[in-house]
Protein backbone atom coordinates (compact mmCIF):
# COMPACT_ATOMS: atom_id res chain seq x y z
CA UNK A 1 0.00 0.00 0.00
CA UNK A 2 2.78 2.29 0.16
CA UNK A 3 3.22 2.95 -3.60
CA UNK A 4 0.32 4.52 -3.56
CA UNK A 5 -0.15 8.41 -2.13
CA UNK A 6 -3.22 9.59 -0.81
CA UNK A 7 -5.71 11.81 -3.23
CA UNK A 8 -4.80 15.57 -1.13
CA UNK A 9 -1.00 14.44 -1.67
CA UNK A 10 -0.76 14.21 -5.44
CA UNK A 11 -3.78 16.51 -5.91
CA UNK A 12 -3.96 20.33 -6.82
CA UNK A 13 -5.72 21.73 -3.87
CA UNK A 14 -7.38 25.13 -4.91
CA UNK A 15 -7.34 26.48 -1.34
CA UNK A 16 -4.03 25.46 -0.50
CA UNK A 17 -2.59 27.08 -3.45
CA UNK A 18 -5.14 30.48 -2.84
CA UNK A 19 -3.01 30.64 0.92
CA UNK A 20 0.78 30.38 -1.08
CA UNK A 21 -0.58 32.72 -3.68
CA UNK A 22 -2.02 35.70 -0.53
CA UNK A 23 1.21 34.98 1.05
CA UNK A 24 3.35 35.98 -1.55
CA UNK A 25 1.64 39.27 -2.69
CA UNK A 26 1.63 40.57 0.95
CA UNK A 27 5.07 40.06 1.19
CA UNK A 28 5.92 41.42 -2.09
CA UNK A 29 3.76 44.63 -2.25
CA UNK A 30 1.85 44.41 1.61
CA UNK A 31 0.76 48.26 2.05
CA UNK A 32 3.06 49.62 -0.69
CA UNK A 33 0.76 52.52 -3.08
CA UNK A 34 1.30 51.83 -6.81
CA UNK A 35 4.77 52.59 -8.33
CA UNK A 36 5.60 52.13 -11.62
CA UNK A 37 8.99 52.09 -11.20
CA UNK A 38 8.79 48.90 -8.89
CA UNK A 39 6.21 46.91 -10.63
CA UNK A 40 8.78 44.39 -12.22
CA UNK A 41 10.62 44.06 -9.24
CA UNK A 42 7.09 43.23 -7.69
CA UNK A 43 5.74 41.28 -10.53
CA UNK A 44 9.02 38.84 -10.43
CA UNK A 45 8.72 38.68 -6.29
CA UNK A 46 5.46 37.67 -6.21
CA UNK A 47 5.97 35.11 -9.09
CA UNK A 48 9.11 33.85 -7.66
CA UNK A 49 8.02 33.13 -4.20
CA UNK A 50 4.45 31.58 -5.24
CA UNK A 51 6.38 29.12 -7.16
CA UNK A 52 9.18 28.18 -4.60
CA UNK A 53 6.30 28.26 -1.79
CA UNK A 54 4.61 25.64 -4.11
CA UNK A 55 7.57 23.54 -5.03
CA UNK A 56 8.46 22.76 -1.43
CA UNK A 57 4.68 21.54 -1.48
CA UNK A 58 6.21 18.18 -2.64
CA UNK A 59 3.61 17.08 -5.03
CA UNK A 60 4.59 15.78 -8.73
CA UNK A 61 3.13 18.83 -10.88
CA UNK A 62 4.51 21.01 -12.85
CA UNK A 63 3.37 24.61 -12.26
CA UNK A 64 3.22 27.80 -13.94
CA UNK A 65 2.61 30.79 -12.37
CA UNK A 66 1.86 34.65 -13.60
CA UNK A 67 1.17 37.87 -12.29
CA UNK A 68 -0.29 41.33 -13.18
CA UNK A 69 -0.24 44.21 -11.47
CA UNK A 70 -2.03 47.31 -12.84
CA UNK A 71 -2.53 50.84 -11.57
CA UNK A 72 -5.96 51.96 -10.14
CA UNK A 73 -6.89 54.48 -12.50
CA UNK A 74 -10.29 53.74 -13.95
CA UNK A 75 -8.86 51.72 -17.25
CA UNK A 76 -10.77 48.04 -17.75
CA UNK A 77 -8.78 45.20 -17.95
CA UNK A 78 -9.84 41.51 -19.22
CA UNK A 79 -8.24 38.33 -18.81
CA UNK A 80 -8.92 34.95 -20.11
CA UNK A 81 -7.09 31.34 -20.51
CA UNK A 82 -8.51 28.35 -21.67
CA UNK A 83 -6.46 24.80 -21.00
CA UNK A 84 -6.25 21.61 -22.72
CA UNK A 85 -5.74 18.62 -19.85
CA UNK A 86 -7.03 16.35 -17.59
CA UNK A 87 -9.23 17.91 -15.15
CA UNK A 88 -9.08 15.34 -12.48
CA UNK A 89 -5.40 16.07 -11.65
CA UNK A 90 -4.86 19.25 -12.99
CA UNK A 91 -5.89 22.62 -11.97
CA UNK A 92 -5.84 26.16 -11.82
CA UNK A 93 -5.95 29.28 -9.06
CA UNK A 94 -6.22 32.83 -9.64
CA UNK A 95 -6.40 35.40 -6.92
CA UNK A 96 -7.33 38.89 -7.62
CA UNK A 97 -6.17 41.41 -4.82
CA UNK A 98 -6.16 44.88 -4.21
CA UNK A 99 -5.47 48.13 -2.13
CA UNK A 100 -5.87 51.29 -2.44
CA UNK A 101 -4.13 52.30 -5.73
CA UNK A 102 -3.27 48.83 -7.74
CA UNK A 103 -4.78 45.58 -8.49
CA UNK A 104 -2.81 42.16 -8.88
CA UNK A 105 -4.04 39.72 -10.62
CA UNK A 106 -2.12 35.94 -10.14
CA UNK A 107 -2.86 32.77 -11.71
CA UNK A 108 -0.98 29.35 -10.66
CA UNK A 109 -1.50 26.32 -13.16
CA UNK A 110 -0.60 22.74 -11.92
CA UNK A 111 -0.01 20.17 -14.18
CA UNK A 112 0.18 16.66 -13.02
CA UNK A 113 3.83 15.06 -13.89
Amino acid sequence: MDEFQSGEETSFVVDEVSSIIKEAIESAIGGNAYQHSKVNQWTTSVVEQTLSQLTKLGKPFKYIVTCVIMQKNGAGLHTASSCFWDNSSDGTCTVRWENKTMYCIVSAFGLAI
